[in-house]
Formats: C-alpha cells, structure tokens, sequence
C-alpha cells in the first residue's frame, strides 16, 4: 500500500519561506513522477509543481521563479521549496504519485495521494 506523508507546513510572514516534504512508502518511489498540488478554501485544487522521475520539473505560472521541486530518491522524499511567500499561497498542499514517469498536469492521473499540509502565509 502506498503512503505519503507531508509535513513542513504552518504559519509564514509574507516574504518568509517554508519547505514541505513528502515521504513515500510502499511504491518504488524512483520511477514514478511526483506532484504538488494545493488547494486554498473556497476554490479548486491545482497544480504547483511536477518533477518526473529523471528529475525534470514543471511549475504554475504563479509560483515560478520562487517555488522549486526536488526529490531525493534515496530518501523517497520529496520537497517543495517556498520561497517569497505571498497570502494568496495559503493553501492545504498536497503530494502525489504519478502512474508513471512523466508525470502530467491532469489530476487525475495521480494514484496515490497524502493527506495535506496547511500553509498560512499571514502577518
């Protein structure tokens, strides 16, 4: 049975930084494609960033250039590195497994999914 569980959430000043992880169990974690998505009350969960398992990497417009997804396969980790942090960033993040080793940005070709950290970005 496949886990994932997050940690690394919680409370940020505007501007502060935060690193989520991912750990994965019972999956051979280096061959599939990983995911972060986010969803913030009231809307539709989203796309953050995606890295294959070659370690390529995809991220939404809004958190280019301060968000970086990474994967250490020997740990079957993956992080998500926030920096610059905006209130509009205020979300439950979510990891997930991809079915294969591309990864996508359609949600539902993520099988396996953790049950969220909160991130409040709040003066």
């Amino acid at each position: 049975q496949v886990q994932l569980v997050e940690s690394g959430g919680g409370l940020v000043q505007p501007g502060g930084s935060l690193r989520l992880s991912c750990a994965a169990s019972g999956s051979i974690f280096s061959i599939y494609a990983m995911g972060w998505y986010r969803q913030a009350p009231g809307k539709q969960r989203e796309l953050v960033a995606t890295i294959t398992s070659g370690g390529s990497t995809l991220y939404a417009d809004s958190v280019k250039g301060r968000f970086t997804i990474s994967r250490d396969n020997a740990k079957n980790t993956v992080y998500l590195q926030m920096n610059s942090l905006k209130p509009e960033d205020t979300a439950v993040y979510y990891c997930a497994q991809h079915r294969s080793v591309y990864g996508s940005q359609k949600e539902d070709t993520y099988d396996y999914w953790g049950q969220g950290t909160q991130v409040t970005v709040s003066s």
